[in-house]
């Protein structure tokens, strides 16, 4: 493995570490680790590589094992959700008065479920992330982080990475080592399940939408899934929000038409009436809303109470424990006792917990003595419950050299986060489709609390299962 001897060794063999470094940035662009540059984000003239590491970094094989066998719990458990109204309006009831977005998005669930469902047809993309905490004895367990059922970035490039850092292990002739990074076909497995749902909505005519923005900084990303899903025979189309909001509409028979093409798929949409016009629609989403409020952080925190988990798995008390064994410590921040003690427990050691608001994709998230100041400015009133206290994680730290655009390279203390990424496809009752399809490891200075690829935070990594 590329033991911190070999790192040290490069570090001081500047000449060398360039020459490795200019391989390893040159094998990712052959392979697809691409990305717009933020500076002209809508431009494919030119170009860079995705930030990512040098090495593979070091990851129990029996963590990383454990992560990928309860994705296929977790795509049950999110679906169960997602079909449970009772649990959502109970889980949400005091998120909805504090967050406008969440608030937002409930309204337009309940007057789609008012409307009766017109199709089906589910289809969820999901990625469960986690950490290893350190305990104090020195061993470490896999804890959850979050579930993202919106952003679940990295899925091409992570598909293509394993094959640049087995050849940087092989050109040091860590031939051994380098059949210790796994393969990861999450490219495959996340069009199967597009193919799968695409051909259980019947209509040949149909075509995939991606919904994207404005800014698409990670389009080129994007197009593995797309030439995969053309491969299979099947079109796809990409369209902005605003074209869907001028063009779109739905027919007799709640079909959705944008630009006279029948479509089936679509992503996050930020203009509700947009999201509420495909929500209303036969057209097959990813994911629908309810998928989307099963998601959140508040529901998250709601699973950790004793009993819920059980309410989705009545008959299956190992997976409830194989579930529950990966929550930290989620705690309530809504009016009452219970949230004036969660409270109180923040501001004595702001230190040890992480204060998450309703949202996704990195960037979010609260530490330090910035809880004191947000809990200080919230704590006597109802927007307190747009955010969960969560336990922080002591992960646990590797050495490693992060390869982004215009920075030194150097040797840095680094922390990792496992995503294990999640496909299902239900009709009706009857679930189709229920795989872990792949994995992705970012990695990011150990110092930083945040992470995030889009974020110039994280890099993309390999595990190198030890």
């Amino acid at each position: 493995m590329a033991t911190n001897e070999i790192l040290e060794g490069l570090i001081k063999d500047p000449d060398r570490l360039k020459d490795l470094a200019d391989e390893a940035k040159e094998l990712a662009l052959q392979h697809g680790a691409l990305l717009r540059i933020f500076e002209n984000p809508n431009s494919s003239e030119v170009i860079t590589y995705t930030p990512f590491t040098l090495f593979p970094s070091p990851v129990p094989k029996a963590k990383f094992l454990q992560a990928l066998a309860l994705q296929i719990h977790y795509n049950l458990l999110v679906d169960r959700i997602s079909q449970d109204p009772g649990f959502l309006e109970e889980a949400l009831a005091s998120t909805i008065q504090a967050d406008d977005f969440t608030a937002n998005l409930f309204r337009l669930y309940r007057e789609v479920q008012q409307e009766g469902r017109t199709k089906s047809i589910v289809m969820g993309l999901n990625r469960s992330d986690y950490m290893l905490d350190q305990r104090e004895d020195g061993t470490c367990s896999l804890k959850q982080t979050e579930i993202n059922t919106i952003a679940v970035g990295g899925i091409c490039i992570s598909g293509n990475l394993p094959v640049v850092h087995r050849r940087i292990l092989q050109m040091l002739g860590l031939l051994e080592e380098s059949q210790c990074v796994p393969e990861n076909n999450c490219i495959a497995g996340m069009t199967r399940a597009l193919a799968r749902a695409w051909e259980l909505y019947g209509q040949q005519e149909a075509v995939v939408m991606f919904l994207v923005e404005d800014v698409q900084l990670h389009k080129l990303g994007q197009r593995c899934i797309e030439h995969q899903l053309w491969r299979r025979g099947i079109r796809v189309i990409r369209r902005k929000f605003e074209e869907v909001s001028s063009t779109g509409h739905l027919n007799g028979d709640k079909k959705l038409f944008v630009h006279s093409f029948l479509t089936y798929n679509s992503c996050l949409v930020q203009s509700w009436d947009v999201r509420l016009l495909m929500e209303r629609s036969l057209a097959v989403k990813c994911p629908d809303i309810s998928t989307h409020l099963a998601g959140t952080k508040k529901v998250q925190q709601e699973l950790a109470r004793p009993g819920v988990l059980e309410r989705f798995f009545p008959d299956q008390p190992q997976v409830v424990e194989q579930i529950r064994a990966t929550f930290a410590g989620l705690y309530s921040l809504d009016m009452g006792p219970e949230g004036d003690q969660t409270v109180a427990m923040a501001l004595a050691n702001p230190e040890k917990f992480v204060l998450k608001p309703q949202r996704e994709g990195g960037g979010n998230n609260v530490y330090g003595e910035d809880i004191v100041r947000v809990l200080e400015e919230v704590k006597g009133d109802k927007r307190r419950a747009a955010y969960i206290l969560m336990d922080k994680i002591r992960p646990k730290t590797e050495q490693n050299i992060l390869l982004k655009t215009g920075q030194p390279l150097k040797l840095t203390s680094v922390c990792y986060e496992i995503g294990a990424f999640g496909a299902y496809v239900r009709q009706g009752k009857d679930m189709v489709m229920n795989e872990c399809v792949g994995h992705l490891l970012r990695t990011k200075n150990s110092e930083q609390f945040e992470g995030g690829i889009t974020a110039r935070v994280s890099a993309l990594d390999n595990p190198l299962l030890v």
